[in-house]
Order: structure tokens, then C-alpha cells, then sequence
């Protein structure tokens, strides 16, 4: 049985489902805040270490400026709101991405909320915010350079924003979409994936469930037979 360290998921289909539910993209985003609660809820009961988040991706910046203003605001909410039940869940919330782009309050915000949860153990969640699988590797690189060091796969790891996290043991991608978006394309590269019909608001506990049990029966070779 194959044990779980890592979990990736991109959480596709909230705008949609804002719409088919005839309101705002909006409304649909606001939703797929209580799946994401549900989501770690089952994961810290799994034992499951890490939990990544496809959050905001750098190309998401071409949005109306509304959505993104609102994406922002549900984003500072979120942490502002939240913050007390992830130190008492003891939830580490760590930023992956480059932060350099978000608003200063934005900032501020993601800050003291790493500080304040960095020494709790239970489950880590890396939310990705201004993320982008090509520049991250490209910057790696660049630091490589810079540092006038040997360029490896070891050494591109290591300057990764996921440096010294386990690879992804399964991405999940929701919303009826099966691409992977820029999303951990160097750390995703013997994952297993899961691109799941249903909208990410009405992706539940069960559908979670059922994609960790598939997972933990699958035949991994990494390249043997």
C-alpha cells in the first residue's frame, strides 16, 4: 500500500460554478473556500504531511480587474479570519510563489501568518499565489548561475520553492479539464493524476477519499516494470 506525503490539487471550476449557479464567478470562488476547509480537514485525519494548493497563478493577472480585486480580498479574509483555527488545527501555511507582485496589505499579511504558524506540525499547506512552474524553474537556475554552482537535478531542486518538500504523490485537477497549467511541472514528473469531473465547490470528502484509496493500490515503478 502506498503511503501519501504529498497532495497537489488545482482547484478548477469555481467561476463556472458561480455561473451555472446563475450568480457571479464571484460567488463561485467564495464556495471553494468551503471545499478547500473540507479538503484539510480529511487530510489532517489521513496524516497526510503536506498539502498544496493551486491558488493564484501568474497568468491569472489577466483577469478583469474585478475578479482579481475580489480574489484578493477573499485571500486577506481568508488569512485574517482564519488564521487562529489554522495555529489551534496546527496547520504551517507556507507561500509558494512570487510575492514581489501583490499589494503591500497582501504581503503584510502573508508574512505574519507563515511567522505565526511555522512551528506547527500537523499538516503543511503550501498555497501557491502568483505561481508559475516555468519561471520557478528558470529562476532556479538563474540562482544556480549567480551562486556559480554545478547545474544538476539535485541542485534545481534544492532552489525550488518547494525545496526539501517530498514530490507530489498525487495531483488532483478538478473542473472537467485535463491539463496541469503550469502548475509543478518539474516536481510533478512521476505523480499520479487525477483529473476529476465535478467543479472544485462540489468536489467533497468522498471524491477525496475515493482518489487517496485508488492511490494507495496503484503499482508505482518510477521507470522499473
Amino acid at each position: 500500500m502506498n503511503p501519501i506525503k504529498h497532495v497537489a490539487i488545482i482547484m478548477d471550476g469555481n467561476g463556472r460554478w458561480g455561473l451555472k449557479q446563475k450568480k457571479s464567478r464571484n460567488y463561485g470562488h467564495k464556495a471553494g473556500l468551503k471545499t478547500v476547509e473540507k479538503i484539510i480537514k480529511i487530510s489532517i485525519k489521513q496524516k497526510i504531511p503536506y498539502l498544496t494548493l493551486f491558488a493564484f497563478s501568474t497568468e491569472n493577472w489577466k483577469r478583469p480587474q474585478t475578479e482579481i480585486k475580489f480574489l484578493l480580498n477573499l485571500l486577506e479574509n481568508f488569512l485574517k479570519n482564519k488564521l487562529d483555527e489554522l495555529i489551534k488545527q496546527n496547520i504551517k501555511l507556507k507561500i509558494i510563489g512570487n510575492k514581489k507582485k501583490f499589494p503591500v496589505k497582501i504581503k503584510r499579511i502573508i508574512n505574519h501568518s507563515e511567522n505565526k504558524t511555522k512551528g506547527n506540525k500537523s499538516l503543511q499547506i503550501n498555497l501557491a499565489l502568483n505561481y508559475g512552474s516555468k519561471s520557478e524553474i528558470v529562476d532556479s537556475i538563474k540562482t544556480l548561475i549567480k551562486k556559480k554552482q554545478i547545474i544538476n537535478e539535485k541542485k534545481i531542486s534544492l532552489n525550488l520553492y518547494t525545496t526539501n518538500l517530498p514530490d507530489p504523490d498525487i495531483l488532483i485537477r478538478t473542473g472537467n479539464t485535463k491539463r496541469l497549467s503550469n502548475f509543478l511541472l518539474w516536481q510533478l514528473a512521476y505523480s499520479e493524476i487525477f483529473f476529476e469531473k465535478k467543479l472544485w465547490p462540489d468536489f467533497n470528502e468522498i471524491d477525496y477519499l475515493k482518489i487517496l484509496n485508488k492511490f494507495k493500490n496503484i503499482k508505482r515503478n518510477f521507470g522499473n516494470i
